[in-house]
C-alpha cells in the first residue's frame, strides 16, 4: 500500500472540494483550480477529508495512488495557503523592478529583460535583489520561477545571475597564476 496515498487529505475551513466523476474542483480563497485525474483513481469524501483509493495493486496503480494523492493536496493547500518561490538577484548592477504587471530585469545584457506576469501567477519586488513569485499552482509557480531564473542562471566563479534563495551555488576557483 502506498504511504503516502493512504494518507488523508485534510480540507480546511472555507475551501469547497466538488468531486464528479474523475474530475475535482477546488475553491478557496486563493481562487479555483480544477485537475482530471486517471480514471482508475476513486476519489472520496469523509467529513472533512478526502481519501483517494485504489481499485486493485497493479503497477500502474500503485504508481498513480500517491501521484493523485498529492496532487490532491497540493490543490487544497494552493486555494488555502498558496505557494511561493523567493529568488535572488547577484552581481553587480544586477537588479529587478516591477513596472505595472511586468518585471524588467537588468541583468547585465545591454537591453533590459521584460518579463510578463501570467494569470494565476503574483510577482512581488520588495528589494532590488529579491523576487518573490507567488500563486494557488504549485507546478505553475515552479515553472515561472525557472523561466525567469532561466534568463541569467548563476555562474560558479563569482556567483553572479538569478538563484532560488535556498540554492547554493558550487563555486569553483579561478584560474591559477602564472608557472613557476
Amino acid at each position: 500500500m502506498s504511504r503516502i496515498g493512504k494518507k488523508p487529505i485534510p480540507v480546511p475551513a472555507g475551501v469547497t472540494v466538488s468531486l464528479d466523476g474523475s474530475t475535482a474542483v477546488v475553491k478557496g480563497k486563493n481562487g479555483t483550480l480544477t485537475r482530471t485525474f486517471h480514471k482508475n483513481m476513486n476519489i472520496a469524501r469523509e467529513g472533512e477529508e478526502l481519501l483517494v483509493t485504489r481499485p486493485d495493486d497493479s503497477k500502474l496503480n500503485r504508481s498513480l495512488h500517491g501521484l493523485t494523492r498529492t496532487l490532491l493536496a497540493n490543490m487544497v493547500a494552493g486555494v488555502s495557503e498558496g505557494f511561493k518561490k523567493e529568488l535572488e538577484v547577484n552581481g553587480v548592477g544586477y537588479r529587478a523592478i516591477k513596472q505595472g504587471k511586468q518585471l524588467v530585469l537588468n541583468i547585465g545584457y545591454s537591453h533590459q529583460v521584460i518579463v510578463d506576469e501570467i494569470p494565476g501567477i503574483t510577482i512581488d519586488v520588495p528589494a532590488p535583489s529579491k523576487i518573490i513569485i507567488s500563486g494557488a499552482d504549485k507546478q505553475q509557480v515552479g515553472q515561472f520561477a525557472a523561466q525567469v531564473r532561466e534568463k541569467r542562471p548563476p555562474e560558479p566563479y563569482k556567483g553572479k545571475g538569478i538563484k532560488y534563495a535556498d540554492e547554493h551555488i558550487r563555486r569553483k576557483e579561478g584560474k591559477a597564476g602564472k608557472g613557476k
